[in-house]
């Protein structure tokens, strides 16, 4: 097939590879751009370049860019329905403002460990919630790789045992409403700021905290620049690796099914090293001299859920999923 070259990222990737010399795909390899917020040092990085990349083989050429440095965070999915991106790692509240239904993803406390998130996707649960963010934003679902569980992890010596606790702790939640509510819902005034911007926002004392995996907080050195970890757990967390429709479509039958088994490879060693890493992780952030704890987590259950059910947000939710979630 002829390739032609669409938007910016496909016309800058060209670019950039005539000048340092890198080889320019043929004339019948599929050229696959690929956009993500983290740093090109961090594992998920490693991993999807090990396990998504180089496993497509021949007959693709996979170009990802890392640190928000092609598109900002939360503008992947513009760029995917523009023609400008290939691919990207997107978060479910990026789908909110064109799916409300899938603000039941972002619940806090929805799922109640790794193996009841990854048994729901695995079984029929949310094919039409899938089903409507495939039609409805002009994208093709592969994969939801764990990326881990989020905790909140913030400066000081104030001790968080129920949301009450966090009550004036400015916490930062990436930007969009749905994020913003999660970190209503714990109890904390949320603040909207960039990932990459965070650790000089907590070194300078601009935000309290912020929640992240495990795994991202060592990534990140944000041990460097907070006293304690609180293991509240409030979400399993999961992204939606994810490609345009019309890059997908574009593809013939062989190429689909060599994309989606590389996707679902990718999809297994995320998981597998984000479990091994979290089981590592604590013992490492208290030699940092961090303080790690589990807070009430039954009363942070409780009082989100509450909050989220009684929030317009579960007026979105689909008839039937969470019951199915519960079910499963």
């Amino acid at each position: 097939m002829d390739i032609t070259f669409k938007g910016t990222a496909s016309a800058l990737a060209l670019a950039i590879m005539a000048g340092t010399g890198a080889s320019v795909a043929s004339a019948d390899t599929v050229e696959i751009i690929y956009s993500d917020t983290v740093q090109e040092t961090d594992r998920r990085s490693r991993l999807l370049k090990d396990h998504f990349g180089d496993c497509l083989g021949e007959g693709f050429t996979f170009t990802p860019y890392f640190g928000a440095t092609l598109f900002k965070q939360g503008t992947e999915l513009t760029a995917l329905q523009r023609g400008n991106l290939d691919m990207a790692n997107l978060a479910i509240f990026d789908f909110y403002n064109q799916v409300p239904a899938t603000s039941i993803l972002g619940t806090a406390y929805l799922w109640r460990d790794y193996e009841h998130m990854r048994a729901t996707f695995d079984s029929d649960v949310l094919d039409g919630l899938i089903a409507e963010i495939e039609e409805k934003t002009g994208v093709k679902v592969l994969a939801w790789p764990y990326i881990g569980t989020r905790h909140v992890n913030i400066r000081g010596d104030k001790k968080i045992m129920t949301p009450e606790d966090l009550a004036g702790i400015k916490l930062r939640m990436p930007g969009g409403e749905g994020w913003q509510f999660v970190g209503e819902a714990l109890g904390a005034n949320p603040t909207p700021l960039a990932f990459t911007e965070v650790y000089t926002a907590l070194q300078t004392g601009a935000i309290d905290g912020q929640d992240n995996p495990l795994p991202a907080d060592k990534q990140m050195k944000f041990y460097e620049v907070t006293d304690q970890i609180i293991l509240t757990g409030h979400l399993i967390a999961s992204n939606t690796f994810s490609m345009s429709s019309q890059k997908w479509n574009s593809l013939d039958e062989a190429q689909q099914a060599k994309v989606q088994e590389c996707a679902l490879e990718f999809q297994a060693a995320m998981d597998e090293d984000t479990i091994r890493q979290e089981a590592e992780l604590v013992d490492f952030f208290v030699s940092e001299g961090l303080d790690v704890y589990e807070p009430d987590k039954a009363a942070f259950r409780t009082h989100v859920l509450d909050v989220f059910k009684n929030s317009r947000f579960s007026a979105d939710w689909p008839e039937g999923v969470l019951e199915g979630i519960n079910g499963l």
